[in-house]
């Protein structure tokens, strides 16, 4: 019996290897732009066409490869980072394995140019599917350009399960966003399909996170920081108001190289929990510098996972630090293009006088006030005066000093019963039914909202006073996906440049509502859910307009208006529920009621 074990091409070993390291275009930004900061780049730029499907292009000004090394650098375990397996432990780069442009070429057409300062010519090289196609001299800047085209073309099963445009952009964008928050001395850019998405100049740390995140944050950015002899932390905690129910703004970064850590979160949480409403989450953006051996990058292929070797006590100096942060916050102004008014303070007139004031002893001003009261007047000798002859009176007209409107009373009616502001309670046929008023509304508006977007039959409310909203760049990418579903609910949103939109119309009934707030809330649950499912992404944008608009608990409708709601209610598909599963109705069955009161 032959033998049957052999080793594999290294075509097919760079495929089995790119699956782990190269899993969508995201990937590619990741390692190209960590070789770029790795290169000593201050310049990056990175260029993207059809959410880098076509083309992921990264370009930087760095030290550049001899023609060699560049052509050695997209072999397997070839790198420049480490010699022994010592230097494992004492890493300061963000790559180190030398599988990452090797795994790309495998699964890509790659072109690379390159260029050292002191030489003369650059090397340009070709490469599809780890095969050589082509090497010679170029004219080029110093620095290196990735050019990596038709991602995934000689894979088509990899390829077709990439997500949509959206959604690979909003990752592109995400590690994008990862390794310019760790380094605010070097300038980004991004541009998908020739258009900007981010332009970030050299600033210091804290302008870096404003740029990325909005201005918004300017004022609840709190700083923190704590130096011991084993961990130093640094960064920004977003303030308790801050927080949000979802897509927070969540970053950990580790001697400069970007973490998921739920042991830490749970640390930053835990130091949060007084001050948040339950439900809502930190913004935090928390910078750990530690002793390289003491850590441990090596166990993902991403590198996003660390181990650490005293993990508990850094849950408490992190847990301190936070807590310390929040309980001594510091106020800053926003300065950035303010204009410097000048103070004139008037001389002293020494020639005016100074007006006396009089005071007059015996002013009374009950007594003086009698001379100036209007006649009283008999309104009802003046109304049978100047009526008509066939018409008699049949009540008085009384005016009091505090208008006094009558209230319905719920115990008028014996089919209608409001408790507490919250719940409606009534009888039907199935036996007595306690119905969530807020509850209700939210189920009523919902399915209005989801029939608009459905038959495109949009109701807008003009604003007299637009207003103003701007997004983040990641928040931006699905707005093209939503901007029809927002204009058929009644959102009348024009685009201004740069992220901006104003707000020129809203749907009817959202007039006492913060509309700013809301939209924010919409976009962060379509970018939640993501851009997969379009019927998906119009239920997110659905159920977050119905919760604004529901009627609030703690007052009373009118019995009329009450009674409208249950029927509404009642003629919807899905009357029990709300759209994210909670009760609406409870009914308790004439067996129940009977069985309570037994003797």
């Amino acid at each position: 019996m032959s033998d049957i074990i052999h080793l594999l091409s290294d075509s097919i070993a760079n495929q089995i290897a790119a699956g782990e390291v190269i899993q969508r275009p995201a990937s590619v930004v990741k390692e190209l732009m960590e070789n770029a900061v790795d290169a000593g780049a201050d310049i990056i730029q990175v260029i993207l066409k059809d959410a880098g499907r076509s083309l992921i292009q990264v370009i930087d000004n760095g030290k550049g490869m001899s023609e060699t090394d560049a052509r050695m650098s997209f072999e397997r375990h070839a790198t420049s980072k480490i010699n022994t397996a010592h230097d494992l432990f004492a890493l300061q780069t963000m790559g180190f394995r030398g599988e990452a442009l090797a795994s790309i070429a495998a699964v890509a057409q790659v072109e690379l140019k390159t260029r050292r300062k002191e030489d003369e010519m650059g090397t340009l090289i070709r490469i599809s599917a780890s095969q050589l196609e082509k090497q010679e001299a170029t004219a080029i800047n110093p620095g290196s350009t990735f050019a990596v085209k038709n991602l995934f073309f000689n894979i088509p099963a990899r390829r077709k399960f990439l997500k949509s445009n959206e959604t690979e952009l909003k990752n592109s964008i995400t590690e994008f966003e990862r390794i310019a928050l760790v380094y605010p001395s070097i300038a980004f850019s991004l541009y998908h399909n020739d258009s900007e998405v981010a332009n970030l100049p050299v600033s210091g740390l804290k302008q870096r996170i404003i740029n990325l995140t909005g201005k918004k944050n300017t004022q609840s950015l709190l700083p923190i920081h704590i130096d011991t002899s084993f961990i130093r932390i640094s960064g920004f905690i977003g303030a308790p108001s801050s927080s949000k129910k979802r897509n927070a703004l969540q970053y950990f970064f580790v001697n400069g190289r970007y973490m998921r850590h739920p042991y830490f979160h749970r640390a930053v949480v835990l130091a949060f929990e007084p001050f948040i409403p339950a439900g809502e989450q930190p913004n935090y953006f928390i910078y750990l510098n530690v002793d390289p051996a003491c850590i441990d990058v090596n166990i993902h292929p991403t590198k996003t996972e660390i181990k650490f070797e005293n993990e508990q006590l850094l849950f408490q100096v992190i847990t301190s630090a936070v807590k310390e942060a929040i309980a001594v916050p510091t106020f800053e102004f926003d300065r950035e293009g303010a204009i410097d008014i000048p103070v004139y303070i008037a001389e002293k007139e020494t020639s005016a006088e100074t007006p006396k004031i009089q005071i007059r002893q015996d002013y009374n001003p009950f007594k003086e006030a009698s001379k100036y009261k209007r006649p009283k007047l008999d309104w009802e000798q003046l109304y049978e005066k100047n009526a008509p002859a066939d018409t008699v009176p049949e009540t008085k007209i009384q005016f009091a000093d505090e208008e006094t409107k009558p209230e319905i009373s719920s115990e008028s009616s014996p089919c209608l019963l409001q408790y507490k502001g919250r719940y409606v309670i009534t009888s039907l046929k199935s036996g007595l039914t306690i119905i969530d008023r807020r509850r209700a509304h939210i189920r009523i508006l919902f399915d209005e909202y989801m029939r608009r977007m459905i038959q495109k039959q949009g109701i807008s409310q003009k604003l007299i006073f637009p207003e103003i909203i701007t997004f983040t760049s990641k928040e931006a990418t699905i707005l093209p996906y939503i901007l029809d579903d927002l204009a058929f609910i009644g959102f009348d949103l024009a685009d201004l440049g740069g992220n901006s939109y104003s707000v020129n119309g809203i749907p009817s009934g959202l007039e006492n509502i913060n509309i700013i707030e809301t939209l924010q809330d919409m976009v962060d649950w379509a970018l939640e859910t993501g851009c997969e499912i379009k019927e998906e992404v119009m239920e997110a944008l659905a159920i977050v307009l119905a919760k604004k608009a529901a009627i609030p608990y703690g007052k009373n409708l009118p019995e009329e208006e009450a009674m409208a709601l249950i029927a509404k209610l009642f003629s919807s598909s899905v009357p029990n529920y709300t759209p994210d599963g909670k009760p609406i109705v409870s009914i308790l069955s004439e067996e129940e009621l009977t069985k309570r009161f037994k003797s």
